[in-house]
């Protein structure tokens, strides 16, 4: 039977999850707050039951007593795995989330449900699917300023006893936290210079074969994508602090995974599936750079707004979404609430549209994730075909990065973000990728600078983190 507790609240969550932050599949979902202000539920889990990752077709799920390995549709697995671990009483409470899944689909996962070529090189060699099935988690509302622990214990748990959980997270102070708060490295350093994969004349060559794909009638749009990556060392929670001070976002999510450790900060928002089973999707096209001159930024917001071209690749990845959402969603339910409204954030402004609608009752969050996986936002159109010439042009596979991070619970509520301004940490090295849609009237210098404004915030964390010497 679920359980439902209230605990002290904070303000910043940061503070609760540092308690459990270096264990292995723990997870901040962060909303933020109190510097994101639109932010307001977090999410903090660890000690998943199960876990279910997915690498080259073979998904393996993981339970404290055994370990099976799956053939078949990473998806449909994992809808196995929330039916077997759901509670029998499962309390419907006002939480976003009372237990069920969390952790993040990779942009590689597309390969479970299309045959896209393998051209570019698995440097991270992380799951494309890695994801707990947690029974009990910590929610955060910060508008009601109130905190929960929620959900049920299952026998396989030995680290914590529900009093266990309730006393950790039941603090009262800064200095309580941080002396129940395991000691661990307490810096992150980059060791080396921050390089990207593509040089700037690489990437103007990889700008003029997608004009030829446009010319040609291939795609309308192709998201293009350069890495940056530096050798690292250390704790990357306490870089991720760092990183939700530089560019809080509603969409923020530490991933700590043996595998690797994620940090994102992402602005959009891929699917949410609610209560009601409503559908809302929020995605970003059309980018400008924050200026610190109050005036030049309010041009700046004025010049995006009336961009033409912004404007059309936008009601492109638009007309895209409806069409992946129209495969699970009922006939007549589809609309598009906002076009264009904008959105302001640490070091850029954006366009973002609003698409919504209503699943229909043979279909879940799971068929509606696979439906529109990956997000078109961070593709192109036509997407397959897109995705193709991506995969023929970036030297390196995106792994997390244009992947999804999010929860789908055990009553098949889902929200999950876009993996965009996400880093991944992972064999002492650090990376990250930022990338911009390329359609006919794009221009080389304008599209390459768009890179560096929407990487400003992550590349300022590692030269903050970057050792002297470099």
């Amino acid at each position: 039977m679920n359980q439902l507790v209230k605990l002290p609240y904070f303000e910043n969550s940061s503070q609760l999850f540092s308690c459990i932050a270096r264990d292995h599949w723990s997870i901040f979902l962060d909303s933020g707050f109190p510097s994101e202000n639109a932010g307001r539920y977090d999410i903090l889990v660890a000690e998943p039951v199960t876990t279910i990752t997915t690498h080259n077709h073979i998904t393996t799920v993981k339970t404290q007593t055994e370990q099976c390995k799956y053939q078949h549709s990473p998806f449909d697995v994992l809808r196995s795995a929330l039916k077997d671990h759901r509670p029998q009483q499962d309390k419907n409470n006002s939480l976003p989330f009372n237990g069920g899944a969390l952790g993040y689909f990779g942009y590689d996962l597309a390969r479970t449900i299309e045959k896209i070529p393998c051209i570019a090189k698995d440097a991270e060699q992380l799951p494309e699917m890695a994801i707990g099935i947690y029974t009990w988690a910590v929610v955060v509302d910060h508008h009601l300023k109130k905190s929960y622990l929620t959900g049920h214990l299952a026998r396989q748990q030995s680290k914590f006893s529900w009093e266990g959980l309730i006393a950790l997270f039941s603090q009262t102070s800064d200095a309580d936290l941080k002396k129940t708060t395991p000691h661990h490295s307490a810096s992150f350093h980059v060791t080396s210079a921050i390089r990207s994969n593509l040089s700037y004349q690489d990437y103007k060559t990889a700008f003029q074969n997608i004009k030829k794909f446009i010319m040609a009638g291939d795609c309308y749009q192709i998201n293009l994508t350069q890495r940056f990556s530096a050798s690292a060392k250390g704790n990357s929670w306490i870089a991720y602090q760092q990183l939700r001070r530089l560019n809080s976002a509603p969409f923020s999510a530490y991933i700590n995974t043996p595998f690797g450790e994620i940090l994102s900060s992402s602005p959009e928002r891929f699917l949410r599936l609610d209560k009601q089973n409503k559908v809302e999707t929020n995605p970003i096209k059309g980018t400008c750079p924050r200026l610190s001159d109050t005036k030049k930024d309010h041009q700046q917001q004025q010049q995006l707004r009336s961009s033409q071209k912004d404007k059309a690749e936008n009601v492109m990845i638009v007309d895209l979404l409806r069409n992946d959402l129209g495969r699970v969603c009922k006939k007549g339910s589809l609309h598009v609430p906002k076009l264009f409204e904008l959105e302001s954030y640490a070091t850029v402004h954006h366009l973002v549209s609003t698409i919504k609608g209503v699943l229909e009752h043979h279909h879940d969050a799971i068929s509606l994730l696979k439906a529109c996986f990956p997000g078109g936002s961070i593709t192109g159109a036509p997407k397959i075909r897109a995705m193709e010439i991506i995969e023929s042009l970036e030297p390196h596979r995106r792994g997390v990065y244009c992947g999804s991070i999010g929860y789908i619970d055990f009553n098949g509520h889902m929200d999950t973000n876009i993996a965009i301004r996400t880093l991944v940490y992972n064999q002492k090295t650090i990376r990250f990728w930022v990338g911009g849609g390329i359609v006919h009237d794009s221009t080389i210098d304008e599209e390459y600078q768009e890179t560096l404004d929407k990487g400003k915030a992550l590349l300022a964390l590692l030269k903050n983190c970057q050792i002297k010497s470099f």
